[in-house]
């Protein structure tokens, strides 16, 4: 069985095993299948096809490539240029000014919906799973990004708790390059106690791609003193 969307370019080929109740999976794009091994790393097998023992991991696995697809690697900013395009032919604002803030809007829309995905609709520290106190959080912001593209880059956000997101947005915190949070010294000791930032707290993932952003985030909106 071969799966594919015209939402995306991601193809998904199911073909049976040799064994009981077991399905191979081949995915096609580099970077979802390097995101599909970080989700299931015993899944793989000696011919980097994933292998699914039984319908329950099976629909894990297809739920995740899903998830995946429509978020990677750049599939946020291309439902963003198709939104973008739709609401300006069907509404021909006559201002810059108002052209600027339909696209700020779908933008973000667009980019919280994509982080959802990607983030398995979690908090990328703590992992919990409540939509309404979670934000869409740049790393490098909005207003200092160079293209539309930079701007909807997946790897260019986090899925933070409202706290978590009002720290990193003001550089009270950060991540290092393996993804465990640093705090400003602004932070006191009390207050990150109060705010549970004890105890090793970091991302629950981190890729290669999100190293650039957070360098980013570290020399220029990051506290150091």
């Amino acid at each position: 069985m071969v799966l594919a969307s015209g939402r995306h370019k991601s193809i998904l080929k199911i073909s049976e095993a040799p064994f009981p109740s077991a399905w191979h999976i081949e995915i096609s794009g580099h970077l979802t299948k390097k995101e599909l091994k970080r989700s299931f790393p015993k899944a793989i097998s000696n011919d980097e096809r994933f292998l699914a023992k039984g319908t329950d991991q099976l629909a894990q696995i297809l739920r995740r490539c899903a998830e995946l697809a429509v978020s990677l690697p750049d599939q946020a900013y291309q439902n963003y240029n198709q939104l973008v395009k739709n609401e300006i032919k069907n509404n021909r604002p006559s201002k810059t000014e108002v052209e600027r803030l339909i696209r700020q809007r779908i933008g973000q829309s667009v980019f919280k919906d994509a982080l959802l995905d990607y983030w398995e609709g979690r908090c990328a520290v703590t992992g919990i799973a409540l939509p309404q106190i979670l934000r869409a959080c740049h790393i490098k912001p909005w207003a200092k990004c160079d293209t539309d593209k930079e701007r909807l880059d997946v790897f260019n956000g986090l899925l933070l708790s409202a706290n978590l997101d009002a720290l990193f947005d003001r550089g009270l915190i950060t991540f290092n390059e393996n993804g465990k949070l640093i705090c400003s010294p602004q932070v006191s000791k009390e207050h990150q106690s109060l705010l549970q930032l004890k105890g090793n707290p970091r991302l629950r993932w981190i890729s290669s791609e999100h190293t650039n952003y957070l360098d980013w985030h570290k020399k220029n909106i990051f506290s150091p003193c």
